[in-house]
């Protein structure tokens, strides 16, 4: 009786192990990884263009906000356009980040040509939704907040 119910049971787990697996290769980790390091290394070095290349052009950022006058909290969102002029404009001092930034890429999940990661910075965390399009990772939604949300 026992071998009955055990077979099926780790036939469905062979099963969902395949299926969450499915097209996962190192390079795509690796792309991944790569997307979420050229979001955040774009505003560390000023660099638009390394934006450009982790983001799709219909990309849109999310975060929670507190109106100062209401106290009411909104969502706020940007749009790759003005986080290519942020990347381009943000950091042009040097003087935003610590000399060495902190950014850890934790890959949550793979599922064929979709991808969610955690991306740990020194102030915030960015979860994000990174898909394949045409054979290239890119960057579709971010959704943020300060590590102190007092800060929103």
């Amino acid at each position: 009786m026992k071998l009955s119910i055990i077979l099926p049971i780790s036939l469905i787990s062979l099963v969902f192990f395949t299926c969450s697996v499915q097209g996962q290769t190192q390079e795509d980790s690796l792309a991944i990884k790569q997307v979420a390091l050229d979001y955040i290394e774009s505003q560390h070095n000023a660099k638009p263009e390394q934006f450009e290349r982790a983001a799709h052009p219909r990309m849109v950022k999310r975060t929670f906000w507190t109106n100062k006058k209401t106290g009411k909290e909104y969502l706020r969102e940007t749009f790759t356009d003005a986080m290519v002029l942020l990347a381009e404009t943000y950091n042009v001092a040097g003087d935003r980040f610590p000399e060495n930034p902190k950014k850890e890429v934790v890959i949550l999940d793979i599922f064929d040509r979709t991808a969610s990661v955690k991306l740990i910075a020194d102030d915030w965390i960015d979860y994000m939704h990174i898909v394949k399009l045409n054979g290239k990772w890119q960057l579709v939604n971010v959704l943020w907040q300060f590590n102190d949300s007092a800060n929103h």
